[in-house]
């Protein structure tokens, strides 16, 4: 090959379409210097002009260099190699397409579909500064100086060193205008200075204590688990470890302690949490520990902040990166420690293409990188029960006893509260305490009924119920689409007035404590109070600060917090999550339970938890109230490994949608039809419930050899994408569906 042959950069366009695949070759031009693996590249394609990342570089290509397109620009910033390789990986694993999940490691701000750079790295401010002429000119007498009094204090102001343009306006009244005339006589000078873009404290979460940052003395238990991890760390060697501890054992002191480590043997480290705002005191205890070494990777973070943050962790300017699942694509280099906090949680799964699962691309990556795997959880998955060595912290880390539970039924009972949850919420009051109150449902009620003909109020674009929501309005809501219509006065289809609510969501909920439990003030924490930037934080920072009261939410009020002060737990309908068709239901009862219970009793003056249910006898209530996870994850093994299903098995879900049910379910047919493999036991094509205007149709694949299944799927429903006749069918693949 002769040396002045032309670099040929094999590129993944990044389109939305899953029936178009890459790579494409690109010639690149002498002027672009330094393209290599993760390059990111504006690039001819067709008619339009597209992102595309570099997979491969090459000097040879089957067509002819002189035909070959050459790409318009590159992005300042690309992604490192290591990342376009789990891309790539992870668009395999989960059926979904290269240019989908290359868009996943991108600096934020490009991605499928966009054709331009990210935000810019930094704010580009005016500064001032005081010269050697401006000192003098304060020392002198007024009359020799020549200086106004507004220009006096503009240059007292900079006494102390450089200040912005806006400050010097808030402090000294200056414009631009009489800066630059300042500046026109050499008594200051005038620079554009660029300010790092930091994410808001509130943004971040808050409600913690301020105890939380410091250091604590680690108990036999934390130094036992930490010599594990700590060893392998040392030894540079890969290993999966499940830190499996009672709510309040001091599992986030382990986490700092090993990450400490992993910086001091100058690796870097990826802490993932399920919801950056729900666990504050985890986000407040490595900024404390670590300072400006670490980075906020987050969704409500402001565009620019998210490129910021990136941009800090790709030139190493920080270390650590903490954030719910898109953080594990943080472009840090070295990665020797992975920390999976509260790894039950299902938030750790992607709900849009690519459906990957973090807690599995958090598994391979510290496999690739020959990082330790460390995950936490009081109440573990199946999954990571077995096959996993399990670092145990039994003991709550002040010796506290693990709170009492009490399963109250509520089978005669039509009040939503059983009447000693309301005596013990009046307790609550008396004494001046705090209590966490947990509703599975949003909302004012779960549905209307006209109590005359049966009329429900459903949604025109969905098959399912609409939840009346309270407000200025009356409004009833559909929580798949959003779609929104105000409460009828009559029913619609008989005219009565019997128009009845039924059930009790959290506005409910609110409304009824608020006047029960006067003066002491109830909080809400759901979906609706989450939509506002800093909805989470701020309710949470609220009830904290308050010296005594109610906190009343959906699952949010579950998770990771540590509230002191809180004397009563209490779960409203416990067998919500029972009551859903899931082979998960169970395990993700006990869960909620379990960890509910654990923000209880974390003071001297200890706690109470009360579960309120219409099936006092479940077996996941029983371990439960119990704390028992390790007899309930045995009995759920047995019964999974009977019946065949994860983690002794993998799912498949393949869901088609189309404006009409026959053209979902014929492509859905023609998919089935594809997979022949043996080892495979398909269920279906089954209809679902119509969504956004959209009928659905769903096929379920479970098998027990998941790389063939899952190469064998993903090769089938690609076919059908193809297919004419598919045209107007949109195909989604979950792999470990949730």
């Amino acid at each position: 090959m002769k040396d002045d042959a032309p670099t040929i950069a094999r590129i993944e366009p990044l389109t939305s379409a899953r029936s178009l695949r890459g790579p494409f070759d690109y010639r690149i031009p002498e002027r672009m210097t330094g393209v290599e693996v993760g390059t990111a590249l504006v690039v001819p394609f067709g008619r339009r002009r597209v992102l595309g990342v570099v997979g491969d570089v090459a000097s040879h290509t089957e067509v002819p260099p002189e035909r070959l397109v050459e790409p318009v620009s590159a992005l300042e910033e690309g992604t490192p190699a290591e990342l376009v390789s789990l891309a790539l990986w992870l668009a395999d694993e989960y059926c979904s397409t290269p240019a989908r999940a290359l868009a996943l490691v991108l600096p934020p701000g490009s991605g499928t579909g966009r054709r331009g750079a990210p935000a810019a790295s930094s704010r580009a401010l005016l500064a001032a500064e005081l010269t050697a002429a401006g000192n003098e000119a304060l020392a002198a007498r007024n009359g020799n100086g020549r200086l106004t009094p507004k220009q006096r204090r503009t240059l007292e102001a900079l006494r102390g060193g450089q200040v912005t343009a806006a400050e010097l306006g808030r402090v000294a009244g200056a414009d631009h205008g009489s800066l630059r005339r300042l500046a026109g006589r050499g008594l200051l000078s005038l620079a554009p200075v660029h300010r790092q873009r930091s994410p808001a404290a509130v943004e971040l979460g808050g409600g913690g204590s301020g105890e939380a940052t410091k250091a604590r003395e680690p108990t036999p238990d934390q130094n036992g688990a930490l010599a594990r991890a700590i060893a392998a760390l040392e030894d540079r060697r890969h290993e999966r470890l499940l830190l499996h501890g009672v709510t309040g054992s001091g599992k986030t002191e382990v986490y700092l302690r090993a990450a400490a480590r992993a910086l001091a043997l100058g690796r870097s480290v990826i802490a993932l949490v399920p919801e950056i705002a729900l666990t504050p005191q985890t986000v407040e205890r490595f900024r404390g520990r670590f300072g400006d070494r670490v980075a906020v990777l987050h969704s409500k973070l402001g565009l620019g902040e998210r490129y910021d943050e990136w941009r800090r962790l790709r030139r190493g300017e920080a270390r650590v990166c903490v954030g719910p699942r898109s953080a594990i694509f943080a472009p840090l280099a070295d990665v020797g420690l992975i920390v999976v906090d509260e790894e039950h949680d299902p938030a750790y799964k992607q709900e849009s293409d690519p459906r990957y699962d973090a807690r599995r691309v958090a598994e391979h990556r510290a496999e690739s990188a020959g990082a330790v795997l460390l995950m936490g959880s009081a109440t573990p998955r199946p999954e990571s029960w077995i096959g996993t060595e399990r670092l145990e912290l039994p003991r709550r880390v002040d010796g506290a006893r693990l709170p009492p539970v009490e399963l109250l039924d509520m089978r005669r009972l039509r009040h939503p509260l059983h009447p000693a949850t309301r005596e013990a919420l009046e307790d609550v009051r008396r004494r001046g305490s705090k209590a966490i109150v947990l509703v599975n449902r949003r909302g004012w009620a779960p549905f209307v009924v006209c109590r005359e003909c049966g009329w429900t109020a459903m949604c025109r674009r969905c098959d399912v119920t609409l939840t009346l929501h309270r407000g200025a309005t009356d409004r009833l809501l559909c929580h798949h689409c959003a779609h929104s219509e105000r409460l009828p006065e009559h029913c619609p289809e008989c005219r009565s007035t019997a128009v009845a609510r039924h059930g009790a969501g959290t506005q409910r909920l609110e409304s009824d404590l608020t006047e029960m439990l006067a003066p002491l003030p109830v909080f809400r924490l759901d979906g609706d109070v989450a939509r506002a930037k800093s909805g989470i934080a701020t309710a949470l920072a609220r009830f904290a600060a308050a010296p005594a009261g109610v906190l009343v939410g959906t699952q949010m009020v579950a998770q990771g917090h540590d509230f002191p002060e809180v004397e009563l737990a209490v779960v409203q309908d416990a067998d919500a999550t029972l009551r859903f068709p899931d082979f998960r239901s169970e395990e993700r009862t006990f869960s909620l339970v379990a960890q509910l219970a654990g923000r209880s009793g974390r003071s001297r003056r200890g706690g109470t938890v009360l579960v309120q249910t219409m099936c006092p006898e479940s077996r996941a209530l029983r371990h439960a109230a119990a704390h028992d996870a390790a007899a309930f994850l045995g009995e759920e093994l047995d019964r999974r490994r009977a019946l065949a299903y994860p983690p002794f098995s993998s799912l498949i879900r393949v869901v088609t949608a189309a404006s009409r049910q026959e053209a979902a379910d014929r492509a859905l047919a023609t998919v089935r039809g594809a997979l022949a493999l043996p080892e495979l036991e398909v269920l279906g094509p089954a209809p679902l419930f119509r969504l956004k205007e959209r009928a659905r149709s769903m096929l379920l694949v479970k098998t027990r050899d998941r790389a063939p299944a899952v190469s064998a799927v993903g090769s089938a429903v690609e076919r059908a994408a193809r297919d004419r006749a598919s045209r107007s069918v949109s195909f989604s693949v979950d792999v470990d569906p949730q």
